[in-house]
Formats: structure tokens, sequence, C-alpha cells
């Protein structure tokens, strides 16, 4: 650094004001506290061997503001029981960190640990077996044979067959051919291997990959390594699918086993596929390879494939009954058909031949798509993920994590009789997710808006002559111990689920649309003198996504500075939601097809007035933040209700429409936006002029001559779902009118702008923003 670049930093500093600069030193202090919070990703729990507790090992990602990065630790205990019903807990001295890895996976045994380190540049993918006390094994696969694991949660299938011996999993297919140079010209091409110095590689043609946090994922392909030999083999399923979640089927009489896993179509378009469960897939079933056999051989005995769920669009996370006897689903039937992002679930299952033999069958139901929820009834299955080995021991109940109405809580499903029952305490608001089972023991997480995830152990106890009933118990941790100072900054406050009544009914309105609809309010509990701290309104994106009351470091550290918030599920443009967002219900999701940016933002408005009517709030000290759709949300409130908010922030916010649908990598999205689910129906690549007037018309964009709230925008340089010049647009268009605004953005941050130096200069920026403003 030379010394005019030393004066800039000296002069940026002085430029500060002083109650600036104050904001900024006493709120990254405090943030620093809640970024710093390690977070508990997955566990995995075994029977010891002695049988008298459960041996446990939990994953854990910790930020590093430092290095811009997450550390990933390993940390174990042991949970035991006894004859009294006291829990004891016993814990390793520290967390071991895994440097490199990408993922990792237990044996089902629990004798062994799978580590992958993905390839960096042109180094091979590292496959290393663990054992008790070593590595056991460790295999390099070249870039030549595939690239990188799919570890992604969505693609990715990581699964080891019964006896421990083979691993399938998902990786990226080899390269493509790309074209040699040199200084002659062309150059005949020699493979991968060719070491000359003296050429090049070109580019090769373009290929579309699959849109945001998939860059350069263009072919997700099936692979089984063999652990002993170090053998991999490819598993042919032809060219037009990608693959994902494999799982070995049951044991066959046969020599064969089978694999199952979903299929994807390759269609003309790779539309984006995180956060995207309407892209139409399906449950294929085929051959896994005999190691020892030549490679012809065994391709000729992997090119049949069978479709087994031919019956509907959409299926996805298949697990098998522990007896063999049935596969089960999920189907996203609701979103293919609709167009919507998420929607509603359904549970099926299908009779597997008692040979191990696979063939298409009959789908049964086994719990359906709920259309309108009754009170606080079952609002429907909306689960996204599931451990691979969901079942209690009596071998036909399913344990798994679902959104209801503002939480997030635990279902059983008895797959027998269809039943199903929340095993969550009904009367809490706080949020639950399912880690890990062993037998009948759950092992868990519980939070809330003000309260640090709680490691929680539960315990299925039956009784004849009444229902299966469980027990829970906090399990107490390290981690625990480094959150005293967030439980001290949070110890002031309270929170509660508000129902927001609608205001106007219209007469073609469904019985769930027209319901009152959630928002989660957070306060202060020590104010007696009837005054209101200011107001943060939280949208969430999606549209079809929801808001829980889950715990949030950014929305933690909002209030902790003092801040109430106003956290809004408001009804929903095209989602299959009711009550707003996801989590109560099929039949809202179709209130508002073609009102993006009214209806919504009405509910908006209507929890404001809500709040204020009920003396929670002080109508001159109003902010707003969103992102995504709720920065759409929040663009839209600034410009339609321009005195409403005293500053807002709008995070990769979508602005204009018109300008999305030709950059994004979901521009069907666009058309369902506006025209609800016959956008499907509208979709084209080359949009007409009037559609582009329509989509302006519906977008933020249209209102901001009347913006004068003063706006900071927090943009990701690489955003493919919401390209970065939709925010720019927008910011340009406010300084022309002399609005007062900030404008940040992150070079190398994708659409959640959630790397750790990222978040941290976000909600810092955010907070010193609205104290700006309120104060």
């Amino acid at each position: 650094m030379d010394g005019s670049e030393v004066g800039e930093v000296k002069e940026v500093a002085v430029n500060l004001d002083a109650f600036t600069e104050g904001e900024y030193a006493s709120q990254s202090k405090i943030y620093k506290e809640f970024a710093s919070l390690s977070t508990i990703d997955k566990a995995w729990t075994f029977k010891s061997s002695n049988g008298l507790g459960t041996q446990t090992m939990f994953s854990l990602s910790q930020p590093n503001l430092l290095s811009n990065k997450k550390k990933k630790l390993m940390l174990s205990s042991f949970i035991s029981e006894d004859s009294n019903g006291t829990l004891h807990v016993q814990w390793s001295p520290f967390p071991i960190e895994i440097t490199g890895a990408s993922v990792m996976v237990p044996s089902p045994s629990g004798k062994k640990l799978l580590v992958i380190r993905n390839p960096e540049n042109d180094s091979p993918s590292q496959f290393e077996i663990w054992g008790k006390f070593q590595l056991e094994k460790e295999i390099l696969v070249p870039q030549s044979v595939h690239g990188s694991v799919y570890s992604d949660g969505w693609f990715e299938g990581i699964s080891w067959s019964p006896d421990e011996s083979l691993i399938a999993y998902v990786a990226e297919e080899s390269g493509f051919h790309k074209p040699t140079f040199n200084n002659m010209g062309y150059k005949k091409d020699v493979g991968p291997t060719d070491k000359d110095y003296n050429s090049w590689k070109g580019q090769g043609d373009w290929e579309e990959d699959w849109g945001e946090a998939y860059s350069g994922k263009k072919h997700p392909a099936l692979f089984v390594i063999n652990i002993n030999s170090g053998e991999v083999c490819s598993v042919d399923i032809g060219s037009s699918l990608s693959v994902g979640q494999v799982v070995w089927g049951p044991p066959t009489k046969g020599s064969h086993q089978y694999l199952v896993f979903v299929g994807w179509p390759l269609s003309n378009r790779k539309f984006g596929m995180k956060y995207c469960t309407n892209r139409p897939c399906a449950l294929y079933a085929v051959k896994a390879p005999l190691f020892g056999l030549k490679i012809k051989e065994n391709a000729t005995n992997n090119v049949s494939l069978i479709n087994l769920s031919e019956a509907t669009s959409s299926a996805f996370l298949p697990r098998f009954t522990p007896d063999g006897k049935f596969l089960v689903f999920l189907s996203a039937k609701s979103a293919v058909d609709s167009g919507a992002h998420n929607a509603t679930n359904s549970l099926h299952k299908i009779e597997w031949n008692s040979e191990g033999e696979p063939h298409p069958a009959k789908i049964i139901d086994v719990v359906p798509v709920v259309m309108c929820r009754e009170d606080d009834c079952f609002p429907g299955i909306y689960c996204f993920d599931m451990i691979s080995k969901p079942w209690l021991s009596d071998g036909f109940t399913m344990i798994f994590s679902s959104i209801w109405g503002s939480k997030e809580v635990i279902l059983s499903v008895n797959m027998l009789s269809g039943k199903v029952s929340r095993i969550t305490p009904i009367d809490s608001n706080h949020s639950w997710s399912l880690l890990s089972l062993d037998g009948n023991n759950i092992l868990a997480l519980c939070s809330s808006c003000i309260d640090v995830p709680q490691i929680k152990y539960g315990s299925l106890t039956k009784d004849e002559s009444k229902d299966a009933t469980w027990h829970w118990w906090d399990v107490s941790s390290p981690i625990s111990e480094c959150q005293e100072k967030v439980k001290s900054l949070l110890s002031s406050l309270q929170f509660d689920i508000l129902k927001i009544p609608i205001k106007s009914v219209s007469n073609n309105l469904t019985k769930g649309a027209c319901k009152p609809f959630d928002a989660i309010f957070v306060s202060s509990k020590l104010k007696h003198d009837h005054t209101c701290d200011p107001l943060t309104v939280i949208l969430h994106g999606g549209p079809q996504d929801v808001s829980l009351t889950s715990f949030s470091k950014s929305s933690a550290f909002l209030a902790s500075i003092g801040f109430s918030l106003l956290v809004v599920n408001y009804r929903q443009v095209v989602s299959y939601i009711y009550l707003g967002s996801l989590g109560f219900g099929e039949e809202a999701l179709q209130s508002l097809p073609g009102k993006v940016g009214s209806q919504d933002v009405n509910d908006v408005l209507s929890a404001i007035d809500h709040v204020i009517d009920m003396r929670l709030a002080n109508p001159l000290k109003i902010t707003v933040v969103g992102l995504s759709h709720g920065g759409f949300l929040a663009s839209h409130l600034i410009g339609q209700a321009p005195d409403k908010f005293v500053a807002a922030c709008v995070r990769n916010p979508v602005c204009n429409l018109a300008l999305m649908v030709e950059t994004s990598d979901i521009p069907d999205w666009c058309f369902v936006e506006s025209f609800g689910s016959k956008g499907l129906s509208l979709y084209t690549e080359s949009p007409s002029s009037q559609l582009l007037s329509f989509f302006h018309q519906k977008s933020p964009i249209s209102h901001v001559s009347k913006v004068k709230t003063p706006t900071l925008f927090l943009l990701s340089a690489k955003d493919i779902r919401v390209p970065v010049t939709n925010g720019l647009q927008f910011a340009r268009a406010l300084k022309e009118k002399g609005v007062p605004l900030k404008v940040i953005v992150f070079p190398q941050d994708i659409h959640p702008i959630n790397r750790p130096q990222s978040d941290f200069e976000s909600f810092v920026n955010i907070g010193v923003w609205f104290k700006k403003y309120c104060m």
C-alpha cells in the first residue's frame, strides 16, 4: 500500500459523521457475537457397543470472518438414560476441524466414515475411508473419470451399500471434448492427460448449467466406487437425464443390486434448480455395476432404466421401508402443475417386488395434499430434506421435519394407515428440526426468534391404553457455553405469532385464502412507559417460502439493538400456500395469481396497521427490509406507500420483471409471478413488447417516481437468480430523483449474500442505516 492509498483510507474514516462512526463501532461488536456462533448442520446417532446408550456425531460450521470461510467441525458425544429417567451426556473435550472436506457420511453401522474432498483446478477428487482410529483407505479419482462430487443437498446422493463395500454417489460428468491449439494452429486432441505446454485447450461449445448456486454444474451423473479395490464405475443411464438423490435398493436373489435415483429430464432449456421444487422429476431404477467385469459387459447390463413413478410429474427423496417392501417418496406435483417454486407436498409409496426386482407399480397415496387447513389442524407436508433412515423401530413409522404455520415441527406418519401426528410439543411457538434418529430416540434442535438453538433428546414411550407419547430432554452441550453473550443480549425480548385479519375479502377467493395470515412480532418486554421501539418489517423471499419462529442470527441482532420486528408471512402469489407462505395448506396458494405487487403488498400494509392499532409500533419510525421477492415487496411498498417508511433496505431485489425475464436463470418464474399458473402456457424465450410492458407494470420500477424513502441496496455481482442490474437500475433511478441511498455490491457473492464477511457487512450496514433515520 503506498502513501496515497493510506490517505484514502483515512479520508473515508474522517468523512464519517460522529453518529455513524459510533454506530459502526458498537454494532459491529454486537453482530460479531452473533456471526461467530457455531451452527449444527447434521448429526448421526449409533447404538453403543454395549447397547446401553447412543453415540452421536455432530457436524458443525463456524463462520471465520478473517478468512471469509466457514470452518467445518466434528464433535462427538455419548448419551445415556439411567433407571431414574435422568439423561447423561458426555462430550469429547474439543471439536475437530475437518479441513477441505466437501461432505462427510458415516456408514450404516457407524464403523466407517467417508470423507470426500472435491478437486481444485486439475486435481483429483479425494475419497477417504476412516475407521475408528485411523485412515484406512484413500482413493484418488482423476477428472478424466468425473469432476466434483455433488454435496448441495438436492442433486447430492451418497449412499453406502448394505455390506459397506460400495458407495453410490452423484458427480459431475467428465468434461466434453474441447479443441486444442498451438502456434501452428489446430492440433489433434490427445485427451485430458496431454501435458504439452506448447498448446492450449480451446473453450469448446457453451452449455447451460443448472443456474444459481450451480455455476459450472451441468451433468450430474451416477457413479459407484468399490472401497476395497478403489475401482470406480460410471452407471450408464443415457444422456437424457440429470441424476440425484441415489439410494440402494433392497437385496435381490440374483447377483445384481439396484440403485434408485431421482432423474430430471433434460429439455431445450435448463432452468435454475436451487430453491425450485417445481421442476418435473421421476424415480428410476437401474442395475448397479458388477465389479470385476469388463467395462463393455458392465455397460450392457446397465443400459435398461425403469421409470418407477410414471403416473406423477414429481417424485423425490426416495426411502425404502426397513423390510424392503415399499419405496416411499414425496411429490411436488402441485408445484409442477402451477409453476410455484415450492408447494404443498404429498407422500406416496410403491410396493417393491418381493424378489427385489423393480417394476413400474401403482402409486399408493399415503398423505395427500391438504387444500384448506381447519383451525390449527395439520396443514399438509412442507418437507424438502430427509435423513437417510427416517424410521422408528416398528419399521413403518416415518419421522421428518415439516412446516406448520409459522413454525417448523417434527411429524410422524404411519405408512400403513396414513395417520399423521405432530410429535413435538403442541403448546410451543418454538421451531423444531430433526437431526437424527436411533430406534425410538430422536435428536433434534429447538429454537425461537429469541432463543438460540438447543439440542433436544426425545424418547418414545408406549402405553397400550394410550397413544404413543414423547418425552423431551434438554441436552447440555459445549455449544451452549459459547452462546452466553448472545443469550444476554436477547434476554429482554419476547415474541408472539399474531393473526392478521384480511381487510377486504373478494367473492372469488377460496375459503382458505380468506382466513387471517401470520406475522411474527418480536419486541422488548421491559418497556412500561407505553413508548414503542422503532419497527423493522422483515419480508421473506420466494415468494413460495415462509419466515419461521426459528432462530435467525441477523433478525435477532436487529432486535438486540433496539428494533421491534414484524416478520410477515403474507399470502402469496402463486404458491400453494394458505394464510401466508408455506405451511398453511394448499388453497390460498391459488389466491393471488396475477395479483403480484397488489395483494401481497396490501397484506404487509394490513399487518403494519394491525400492530399500530394495537399500539405496538410507532407509525413515524417504521423501516422495511427484504431479500429477493422480499426486496420486490419492499421496493413496491416504498413506491405505493411512500409516507409509510423512514428507511428501507433491499437485498438483491426484483425491481423490474421486464429486465429480469431476459437475464435470470428462472425466466419462467417471471411469467408465473405476473400471470399466475396460466403463465406457464404463455412462457416464451422472446417475450413480445406487450408482455414486457405488462411485466414492467407489475414491477416496483413502475412506482419509482413516487419513492422518497432513504434506501440501502445490498447487491451480489455473481447473482444469477436476480442479476445485479435489477437493483442497480432502480438505484440509479432513485439517485436521479435525489432520494438518499447507499449501494454496496459484493463482488464474489451469489443470491443469498451469505459469505461470512458479506453477511457481517450487510447487517452492520442495515443496523446503522436504520438507526440513522429512526433516531
